[in-house]
């Protein structure tokens, strides 16, 4: 099977060797680093948790591009940690109705086009590393945060990349169908005027970057016995390292008012957050959060990690080993560890040295 696997990646043009995969990320514009993913002795000699002897995942497969291009990720407040099986089937969840509104959309079929001539296919110079603009997919997840709302029958959403908060959505169809056309719809740009319509109380984020872990017993054990072990070794890192770390949402009476409220036009509402996120940037706060299955429990732990200059790193294969240097290198410095790479949003950044970076 691993033969397999590598013939296949040599066919595509997509080798393993990490110097070549690091060399493919530096020619897509990806701000890399050399450095160690694991920063400790083997066996681990500073107290980091293992994984217990039967978390068995793969370890052969191209890890690089086992992710799909999506515009959105929607992350859902539950007060959970797992859920059923299949999030968007529970019955009576804002998931379940949310994933209805999509359904419903009806986006225009487009007129058939002759058949144009046949070309050579291009290829990335690095798999999985996309623009959020290329596709139109919507990834949505349950998350371990509780609502905002003082009505418990209502929601609050983190959007992203966008990096926004929305409070105060009912959970029911109609709740669903606005949050929707307000700021899930691909076709929706952050800063719309669209805000103005809503009933809803958005936000941008507090925080210099947001981490998802995936949690979803249901789903995969090996992701339930992950995340609580990766979600203390972010906390203890960033803490050794000066930062602050939650495991819940900042009350939004903290955070200003909402953008609904400031009645500024579209370029003005842009500019402001803008300002917001710069601000957010320099928090040295991070955000943790457990999900729902966001794909590919094979490469346990999966860990997700969105900045404010709207970026998504997504990382597969982590253990507690790997976390201060992920903390180090990516979230402090701001630079991608190949070797843990599934993929990536908004990480090609021709004119930046880093991701943070603006």
């Amino acid at each position: 099977m691993y033969s397999l696997r590598r013939l296949q990646a040599m066919v595509l043009g997509y080798e393993q060797d990490p110097d070549t995969i690091r060399s493919q990320l530096e020619a897509a514009s990806v701000p890399v680093t050399s450095a160690d993913c694991r920063t400790c002795s083997d066996p681990c000699e500073e107290g980091h948790e293992s994984y217990p002897g039967r978390f068995d995942i793969d370890r052969d497969s191209q890890l690089l591009g086992s992710i799909k291009p999506f515009r959105r990720q929607v992350v859902i407040s539950t007060g959970k940690s797992d859920w059923d099986r299949e999030v968007t089937e529970t019955k009576g969840s804002l998931a379940h109705y949310l994933k209805d509104a999509q359904n419903g959309a009806n986006p225009p079929i487009a007129e058939p086009t002759p058949p144009a001539t046949p070309q050579a296919k291009a290829v990335r110079p690095a798999p999985g590393v996309f623009r959020s603009t290329e596709s139109t997919k919507i990834s949505i997840l349950n998350g371990s945060h509780n609502t905002m709302s003082d009505d418990l029958d209502e929601e609050t959403i983190l959007i992203f990349p966008d990096y926004t908060m929305v409070a105060d959505v009912p959970r029911t169809r109609e709740g669903a169908r606005g949050l929707w056309e307000s700021a899930v719809d691909p076709d929706v740009d952050r800063g719309s005027a669209v805000l103005e319509k809503t009933p809803f109380k958005t936000w941008v984020l507090p925080y210099s970057c947001v981490i998802l872990l995936c949690s979803h017993k249901k789903r995969d054990n090996r992701c339930a016995i992950a995340a609580p072990k990766l979600e203390q070794a972010f906390i203890h890192s960033l803490q050794e390292n000066g930062w602050a770390a939650d495991t819940h949402l900042e009350c939004h009476c903290l955070m200003g008012p909402p953008l609904e409220d400031l009645h500024l036009t579209p370029e003005e509402t842009q500019e402001h957050i803008t300002k917001e996120l710069m601000n957010s940037s320099q928090e040295k706060r991070v955000l943790i959060l457990k999900t729902s299955h966001v794909g590919g429990h094979k490469y346990a732990g999966n860990c997700l990690i969105y900045t404010p200059q709207g970026s998504c790193v997504w990382y597969g294969r982590v253990s507690p080993h790997e976390v201060d240097s992920i903390v180090v290198h990516t979230i402090i410095h701001g630079r991608v560890l190949p070797p843990l790479l599934r993929g990536g949003l908004n990480i090609s950044r021709p004119k930046c040295k880093t991701l943070n970076d603006w």
